[in-house]
């Protein structure tokens, strides 16, 4: 066995051409590559949604007043709602009670006058708590109908309030969803295939082989990585088309910039998936533990679905050594803001760092495990 100084391309090369082809081989490997991200993208674009279209709330009109049906007619010329009629909050409440409601909006008799005095309140939104996220929908979406009405109202007086979102115009949950689901297949790719990878060297007893070849450690890492690291660009390259041209994800940065960001985070995703396989030498052990520590750290910890600002100060701490944090947070700001160096700067450094430590004890351990 080599002990690592010499360095030789010709290995190299025939290394990464060996790795290339069992890629080729596997069937298994190009279905994780191609065919599943496509599936997940499929999922976080049509099936998983966060817009809430059509809820169920019932609208308590007390009065007979003229704005106040004007306001109710406000809530049931909306997509977002539903609306039940009715004209006290009690006829409501049992609905409410039995979930067939969401929500429930009163417009109480004395309308007129609070208008005139909004400090004191205008009207009563009662939501279905037990289902917390839909609550805070439906109340958001009930105090900015609240809100265009009044802005509609002052209009008339020659005041025009005109709401604008930045970077999601539209509110669509499909344009930050979507870049995040990059990151959680970058993850899959990255980690799974290569924590599979040195196992099966093991499993198979070639590892034993390629002990007595005079290769060095740094060329069985480098062969091994460089044909998933290209593999992870092209499978990102085809799921960043679909996001823009078939899901209308706008890409507001470079494609460059993409790319960059992608070849900076896999970095990380190879180097952990490395060092779980050297550790495990069995390819059962070695998936079901890169699904624990990376995939399931990339859904639950990156701020993809969950903010992390509102976790509790042990788990935000936790996220910062979670390479897909900083990876979604480059993608959502490429995708939805543009070229903003000065935030994608720290995130690179972040991944290149994570990535360096995982390499740096994968070689440790290889070393020991084909030298010791």
């Amino acid at each position: 066995m080599s002990n690592g100084s010499d360095f030789s391309g010709v290995r190299l090369l025939a290394l990464m051409r060996k790795e290339f082809l069992q890629i080729l081989r596997d069937p298994s490997t190009l279905l994780i590559a191609v065919v599943l991200p496509i599936i997940i993208l499929f999922l976080f674009a049509y099936a998983v949604s966060l817009d809430l279209e059509h809820v169920k709330i019932g609208v308590a009109l007390e009065t007979n007043d003229a704005q106040a049906q004007s306001l109710a007619a406000s809530f049931s010329g909306t997509r977002y709602f539903m609306v039940t009629p009715a004209r006290t909050r009690r006829a409501l409440e049992p609905q409410l009670e039995a979930g067939i409601l969401r929500g429930i909006v009163v417009i109480p008799a004395d309308f007129a006058q609070r208008i005139t005095h909004p400090a004191q309140g205008v009207i009563q939104i009662l939501t279905d708590g037990s289902q917390p996220n839909t609550a805070n929908f439906v109340a958001a979406y009930a105090q900015n109908i609240l809100l265009q009405w009044l802005s509609d109202q002052q209009a008339i007086n020659g005041v025009v309030l005109v709401p604008r979102f930045w970077f999601n115009p539209d509110v669509e949950s499909r344009r930050f969803l979507v870049p995040g689901a990059l990151a959680v297949v970058m993850t899959i790719i990255g980690t799974l295939l290569t924590a599979l990878v040195v196992a099966r060297e093991w499993e198979r007893g070639t590892m034993e082989a390629l002990m007595s070849t005079p290769v060095s450690v740094p060329e069985i890492l480098l062969g091994k990585l460089v044909p998933y690291f290209l593999l992870g660009l092209v499978a990102m390259s085809i799921a960043s088309l679909l996001a823009v041209f078939l899901f209308r994800v706008p890409l507001h940065g470079s494609w460059w910039a993409l790319l960059l960001a992608t070849s900076l985070f896999l970095i990380p995703a190879l180097g952990q998936g490395l060092l779980i396989s050297v550790l495990s030498k069995n390819q059962f052990i070695a998936s079901q533990f890169a699904l624990i520590s990376g995939y399931l750290p990339a859904f639950m910890l990156s701020g993809f679905l969950f903010e992390i600002g509102s976790m509790p100060w042990p788990v935000r701490w936790l996220t910062h050594i979670v390479p897909a944090r900083y990876f979604v947070s480059t993608l959502q700001t490429v995708f939805l803001v543009g070229n903003v160096w000065a935030l994608f700067i720290p995130d690179m450094l972040s991944m290149l760092g994570i990535g360096a430590v995982f390499f740096l004890l994968a070689r440790r351990k290889l070393h020991k495990s084909l030298e010791a």
